[in-house]
C-alpha cells in the first residue's frame, strides 16, 4: 500500500505516465477520443438516491454522496450522538451482513443503514479490524445483485466508509471491476453516480497503484467527455457531476499533469455550458485546480534569462521564505476566451435558476475566475488589507471545527480533498478528522483559534 503519511502530506503524489515518457520518446499527436461538440449535460432532472429516505427518517448520511454546496459544506455540525449500545449493535449487524442467511431485502437495507450510520458517527477501526474481507465480500454481493436501488447504494456507501475507516491494499483490486459494471450496466442513474463516487474513494484509499489511479482518471473523464453517453446515461447530470468531482479528487494525488491538462481542460470548459449549475461548478473547480497545479516553486538553478517574466509570480506580501512561482505549462490554449466565459457565469442573472443557485454560481465562478487570472489565489481570496497585519487577507475560506477551531482552506487541492471526504463522511467528518488518522493525513491542516476568520 502507498505510504499514506507521505501521500497525504504532499499536494501531489506521482507523475503521469505521459510526463514520465516526455523526455524518453518524441511527442506524438493525441487522438481525438470525444465528439467535437456535445450537449454538455443539458438535463436538469437529477435522480434521487434512495427514494425511501424521507419515509425512513433522517437517513441522508447513509445514502448520500453529495455535499450540496460549499456554503453548506462549511457550516455542518458534528453528527448526533447515537446510543451507548452502538458497539454491540454494530457487532450484531456485521454478523447479519456477513451471514446473509434467510435475509430479506428490507432486512439487509436496515443492517446496511445502521452500519453506515455507526461508522459515520464513530471511529470503529478496532471493531471492524479482521472483518474487512468478509464485510467487503458481503457488500459486493449486494452491489452485484442490485436487488433494490436502495440496497445497492447503501452497500456502496458501506464499502466507502469501510475503506476510509480501515484502508487495505486488497480492497481496490476486489471492488474495481464490480463497481465499473454498475457504472456501465446499471439501469439506475442514482446507482451509477454512487458507484462513480465509491470507485473514487476506493481508488484513493484502497491500495490502487499509480497506473490504476491514472487509468481511472481517464475512465471517468470519458463520462464527462461524452455527457454520460459513455455509460448509457446521456445528458444525465448526476453521474457527470460525480465523474467531475472524483476526477478532481484523484488529480490531487498526481504531481505533474502537464500532458493531461489540455485535454481535460477542453472537456471541463465544454461543461461550463451545461444547464445544470452543479455540473458547471464542478467543472469550474477542476479548471481552477488545473491552473493552480500548473505553477511550481522557482528553483535556484532555474535560468531566469530563459524564463518569461510574465510566467513568474511573486508573493504579494513579500513574506520571507515564500518562493516565487513559475508557470510550468499552459493549461488551456485560449485562456482569454475562458476568462470571458467565467466572467459571464460570475455575473449571471437569469430567471431559469433559483436565487440560491444563482448565488452559489456567482460566488463559485468569482473565485474560479480569480484563480485562472492569478493561480496562486485559492478559494474566497480577498485582496483587502488587514490593517492589523498590513497584509492581504488572502483566501478566507474556513471550516469551523466545533466552536473555536478553524481549518483554513487556502488551496484548491485542499478544497477538493475536503469535499471528497465530506461526500463520504457527511456529518461525521469532524469526528473522523479528530480520531481517524487516515482522514487527518489526507488533509493535514492545522486547526487554529482564529476568531477573525470569515465564515461562509
Amino acid at each position: 500500500m502507498h505510504d499514506l503519511r507521505r501521500q497525504a502530506l504532499e499536494s501531489g503524489k506521482t507523475v503521469s505516465r505521459k510526463a514520465k515518457s516526455k523526455n524518453a520518446s518524441p511527442a506524438s499527436s493525441r487522438p481525438n477520443s470525444a465528439p467535437s461538440s456535445r450537449a454538455a449535460s443539458r438535463s436538469r432532472a437529477v435522480s434521487r438516491a434512495g427514494s425511501d429516505d424521507e419515509e425512513n427518517g433522517n437517513l441522508s448520511d447513509e445514502t448520500s454522496f453529495s455535499t450540496n454546496s460549499i456554503d453548506e459544506l462549511l457550516t455542518w455540525e458534528a453528527s448526533d450522538p447515537i446510543t451507548d449500545a452502538w458497539r454491540a449493535d454494530l457487532a450484531d449487524r456485521m454478523q447479519e451482513l456477513i451471514d446473509r442467511k434467510r435475509s430479506s431485502v428490507q432486512g439487509r437495507e436496515k443492517c446496511l443503514a445502521i452500519y453506515v450510520r455507526t461508522l459515520t458517527a464513530q471511529y470503529v477501526e478496532e471493531d471492524i479490524r479482521g472483518k474487512e474481507s468478509e464485510l467487503v465480500t458481503a457488500f459486493l454481493k449486494s452491489i452485484k445483485a442490485e436487488t433494490s436501488e436502495r440496497e445497492t447504494i447503501l452497500a456502496m456507501k458501506a464499502l466507502a466508509m469501510t475503506v476510509v475507516t480501515s484502508p487495505s491494499d486488497l480492497i481496490y483490486e476486489a471492488v474495481a471491476s464490480p463497481l465499473k459494471r454498475v457504472i456501465s450496466d446499471s439501469n439506475s442513474i442514482a446507482s451509477k453516480a454512487a458507484a462513480v463516487h465509491c470507485l473514487g474513494t476506493c481508488t484513493f484509499f484502497g491500495g490502487a497503484s499509480d497506473d490504476e489511479i491514472l487509468d481511472n482518471m481517464a475512465y471517468i473523464l470519458e463520462i464527462v467527455a461524452s455527457d454520460g453517453g459513455f455509460i448509457e446515461a446521456q445528458d444525465e447530470p448526476t453521474p457527470v457531476v460525480a465523474a467531475l468531482e472524483e476526477w478532481g479528487s484523484l488529480s490531487t494525488l498526481i504531481d505533474d499533469l502537464a500532458e493531461e491538462s489540455e485535454e481535460a481542460a477542453e472537456y471541463f470548459v465544454d461543461q461550463l455550458s451545461s444547464s445544470d449549475p452543479a455540473v458547471q461548478i464542478a467543472a469550474g473547480e477542476n479548471i481552477a485546480l488545473l491552473y493552480e497545479k500548473s505553477y511550481r516553486p522557482l528553483a535556484e538553478d532555474d535560468g531566469l534569462a530563459d524564463l518569461d517574466e510574465n510566467d513568474i509570480i511573486s508573493d504579494p506580501d513579500d513574506i520571507p521564505g515564500v518562493p516565487k512561482l513559475v508557470k510550468n505549462y499552459n493549461v488551456y490554449r485560449r485562456t482569454d476566451i475562458l476568462k470571458d466565459t467565467l466572467s459571464d457565469l460570475a455575473t449571471l442573472n437569469t430567471r431559469r435558476l433559483s436565487k440560491k443557485e444563482q448565488k452559489s454560481l456567482r460566488t463559485s465562478f468569482t473565485d474560479i475566475l480569480d484563480s485562472v487570472e492569478y493561480p496562486t489565489h485559492g478559494p474566497r481570496y480577498q485582496n483587502a488589507i488587514d490593517h492589523e497585519t498590513g497584509k492581504r487577507y488572502g483566501s478566507r475560506m474556513t471550516v469551523r471545527i466545533h466552536k473555536e477551531g478553524v481549518m483554513r482552506i487556502d488551496k484548491w487541492w485542499k478544497l477538493h480533498r475536503l469535499q471528497a471526504l465530506r461526500r463520504v463522511l457527511q456529518s461525521g467528518f469532524v469526528t473522523h478528522y479528530e480520531r481517524n488518522p487516515v482522514v487527518f493525513e489526507s488533509l493535514p491542516i492545522m486547526i487554529t483559534n482564529d476568531r477573525k476568520a470569515a465564515r461562509y
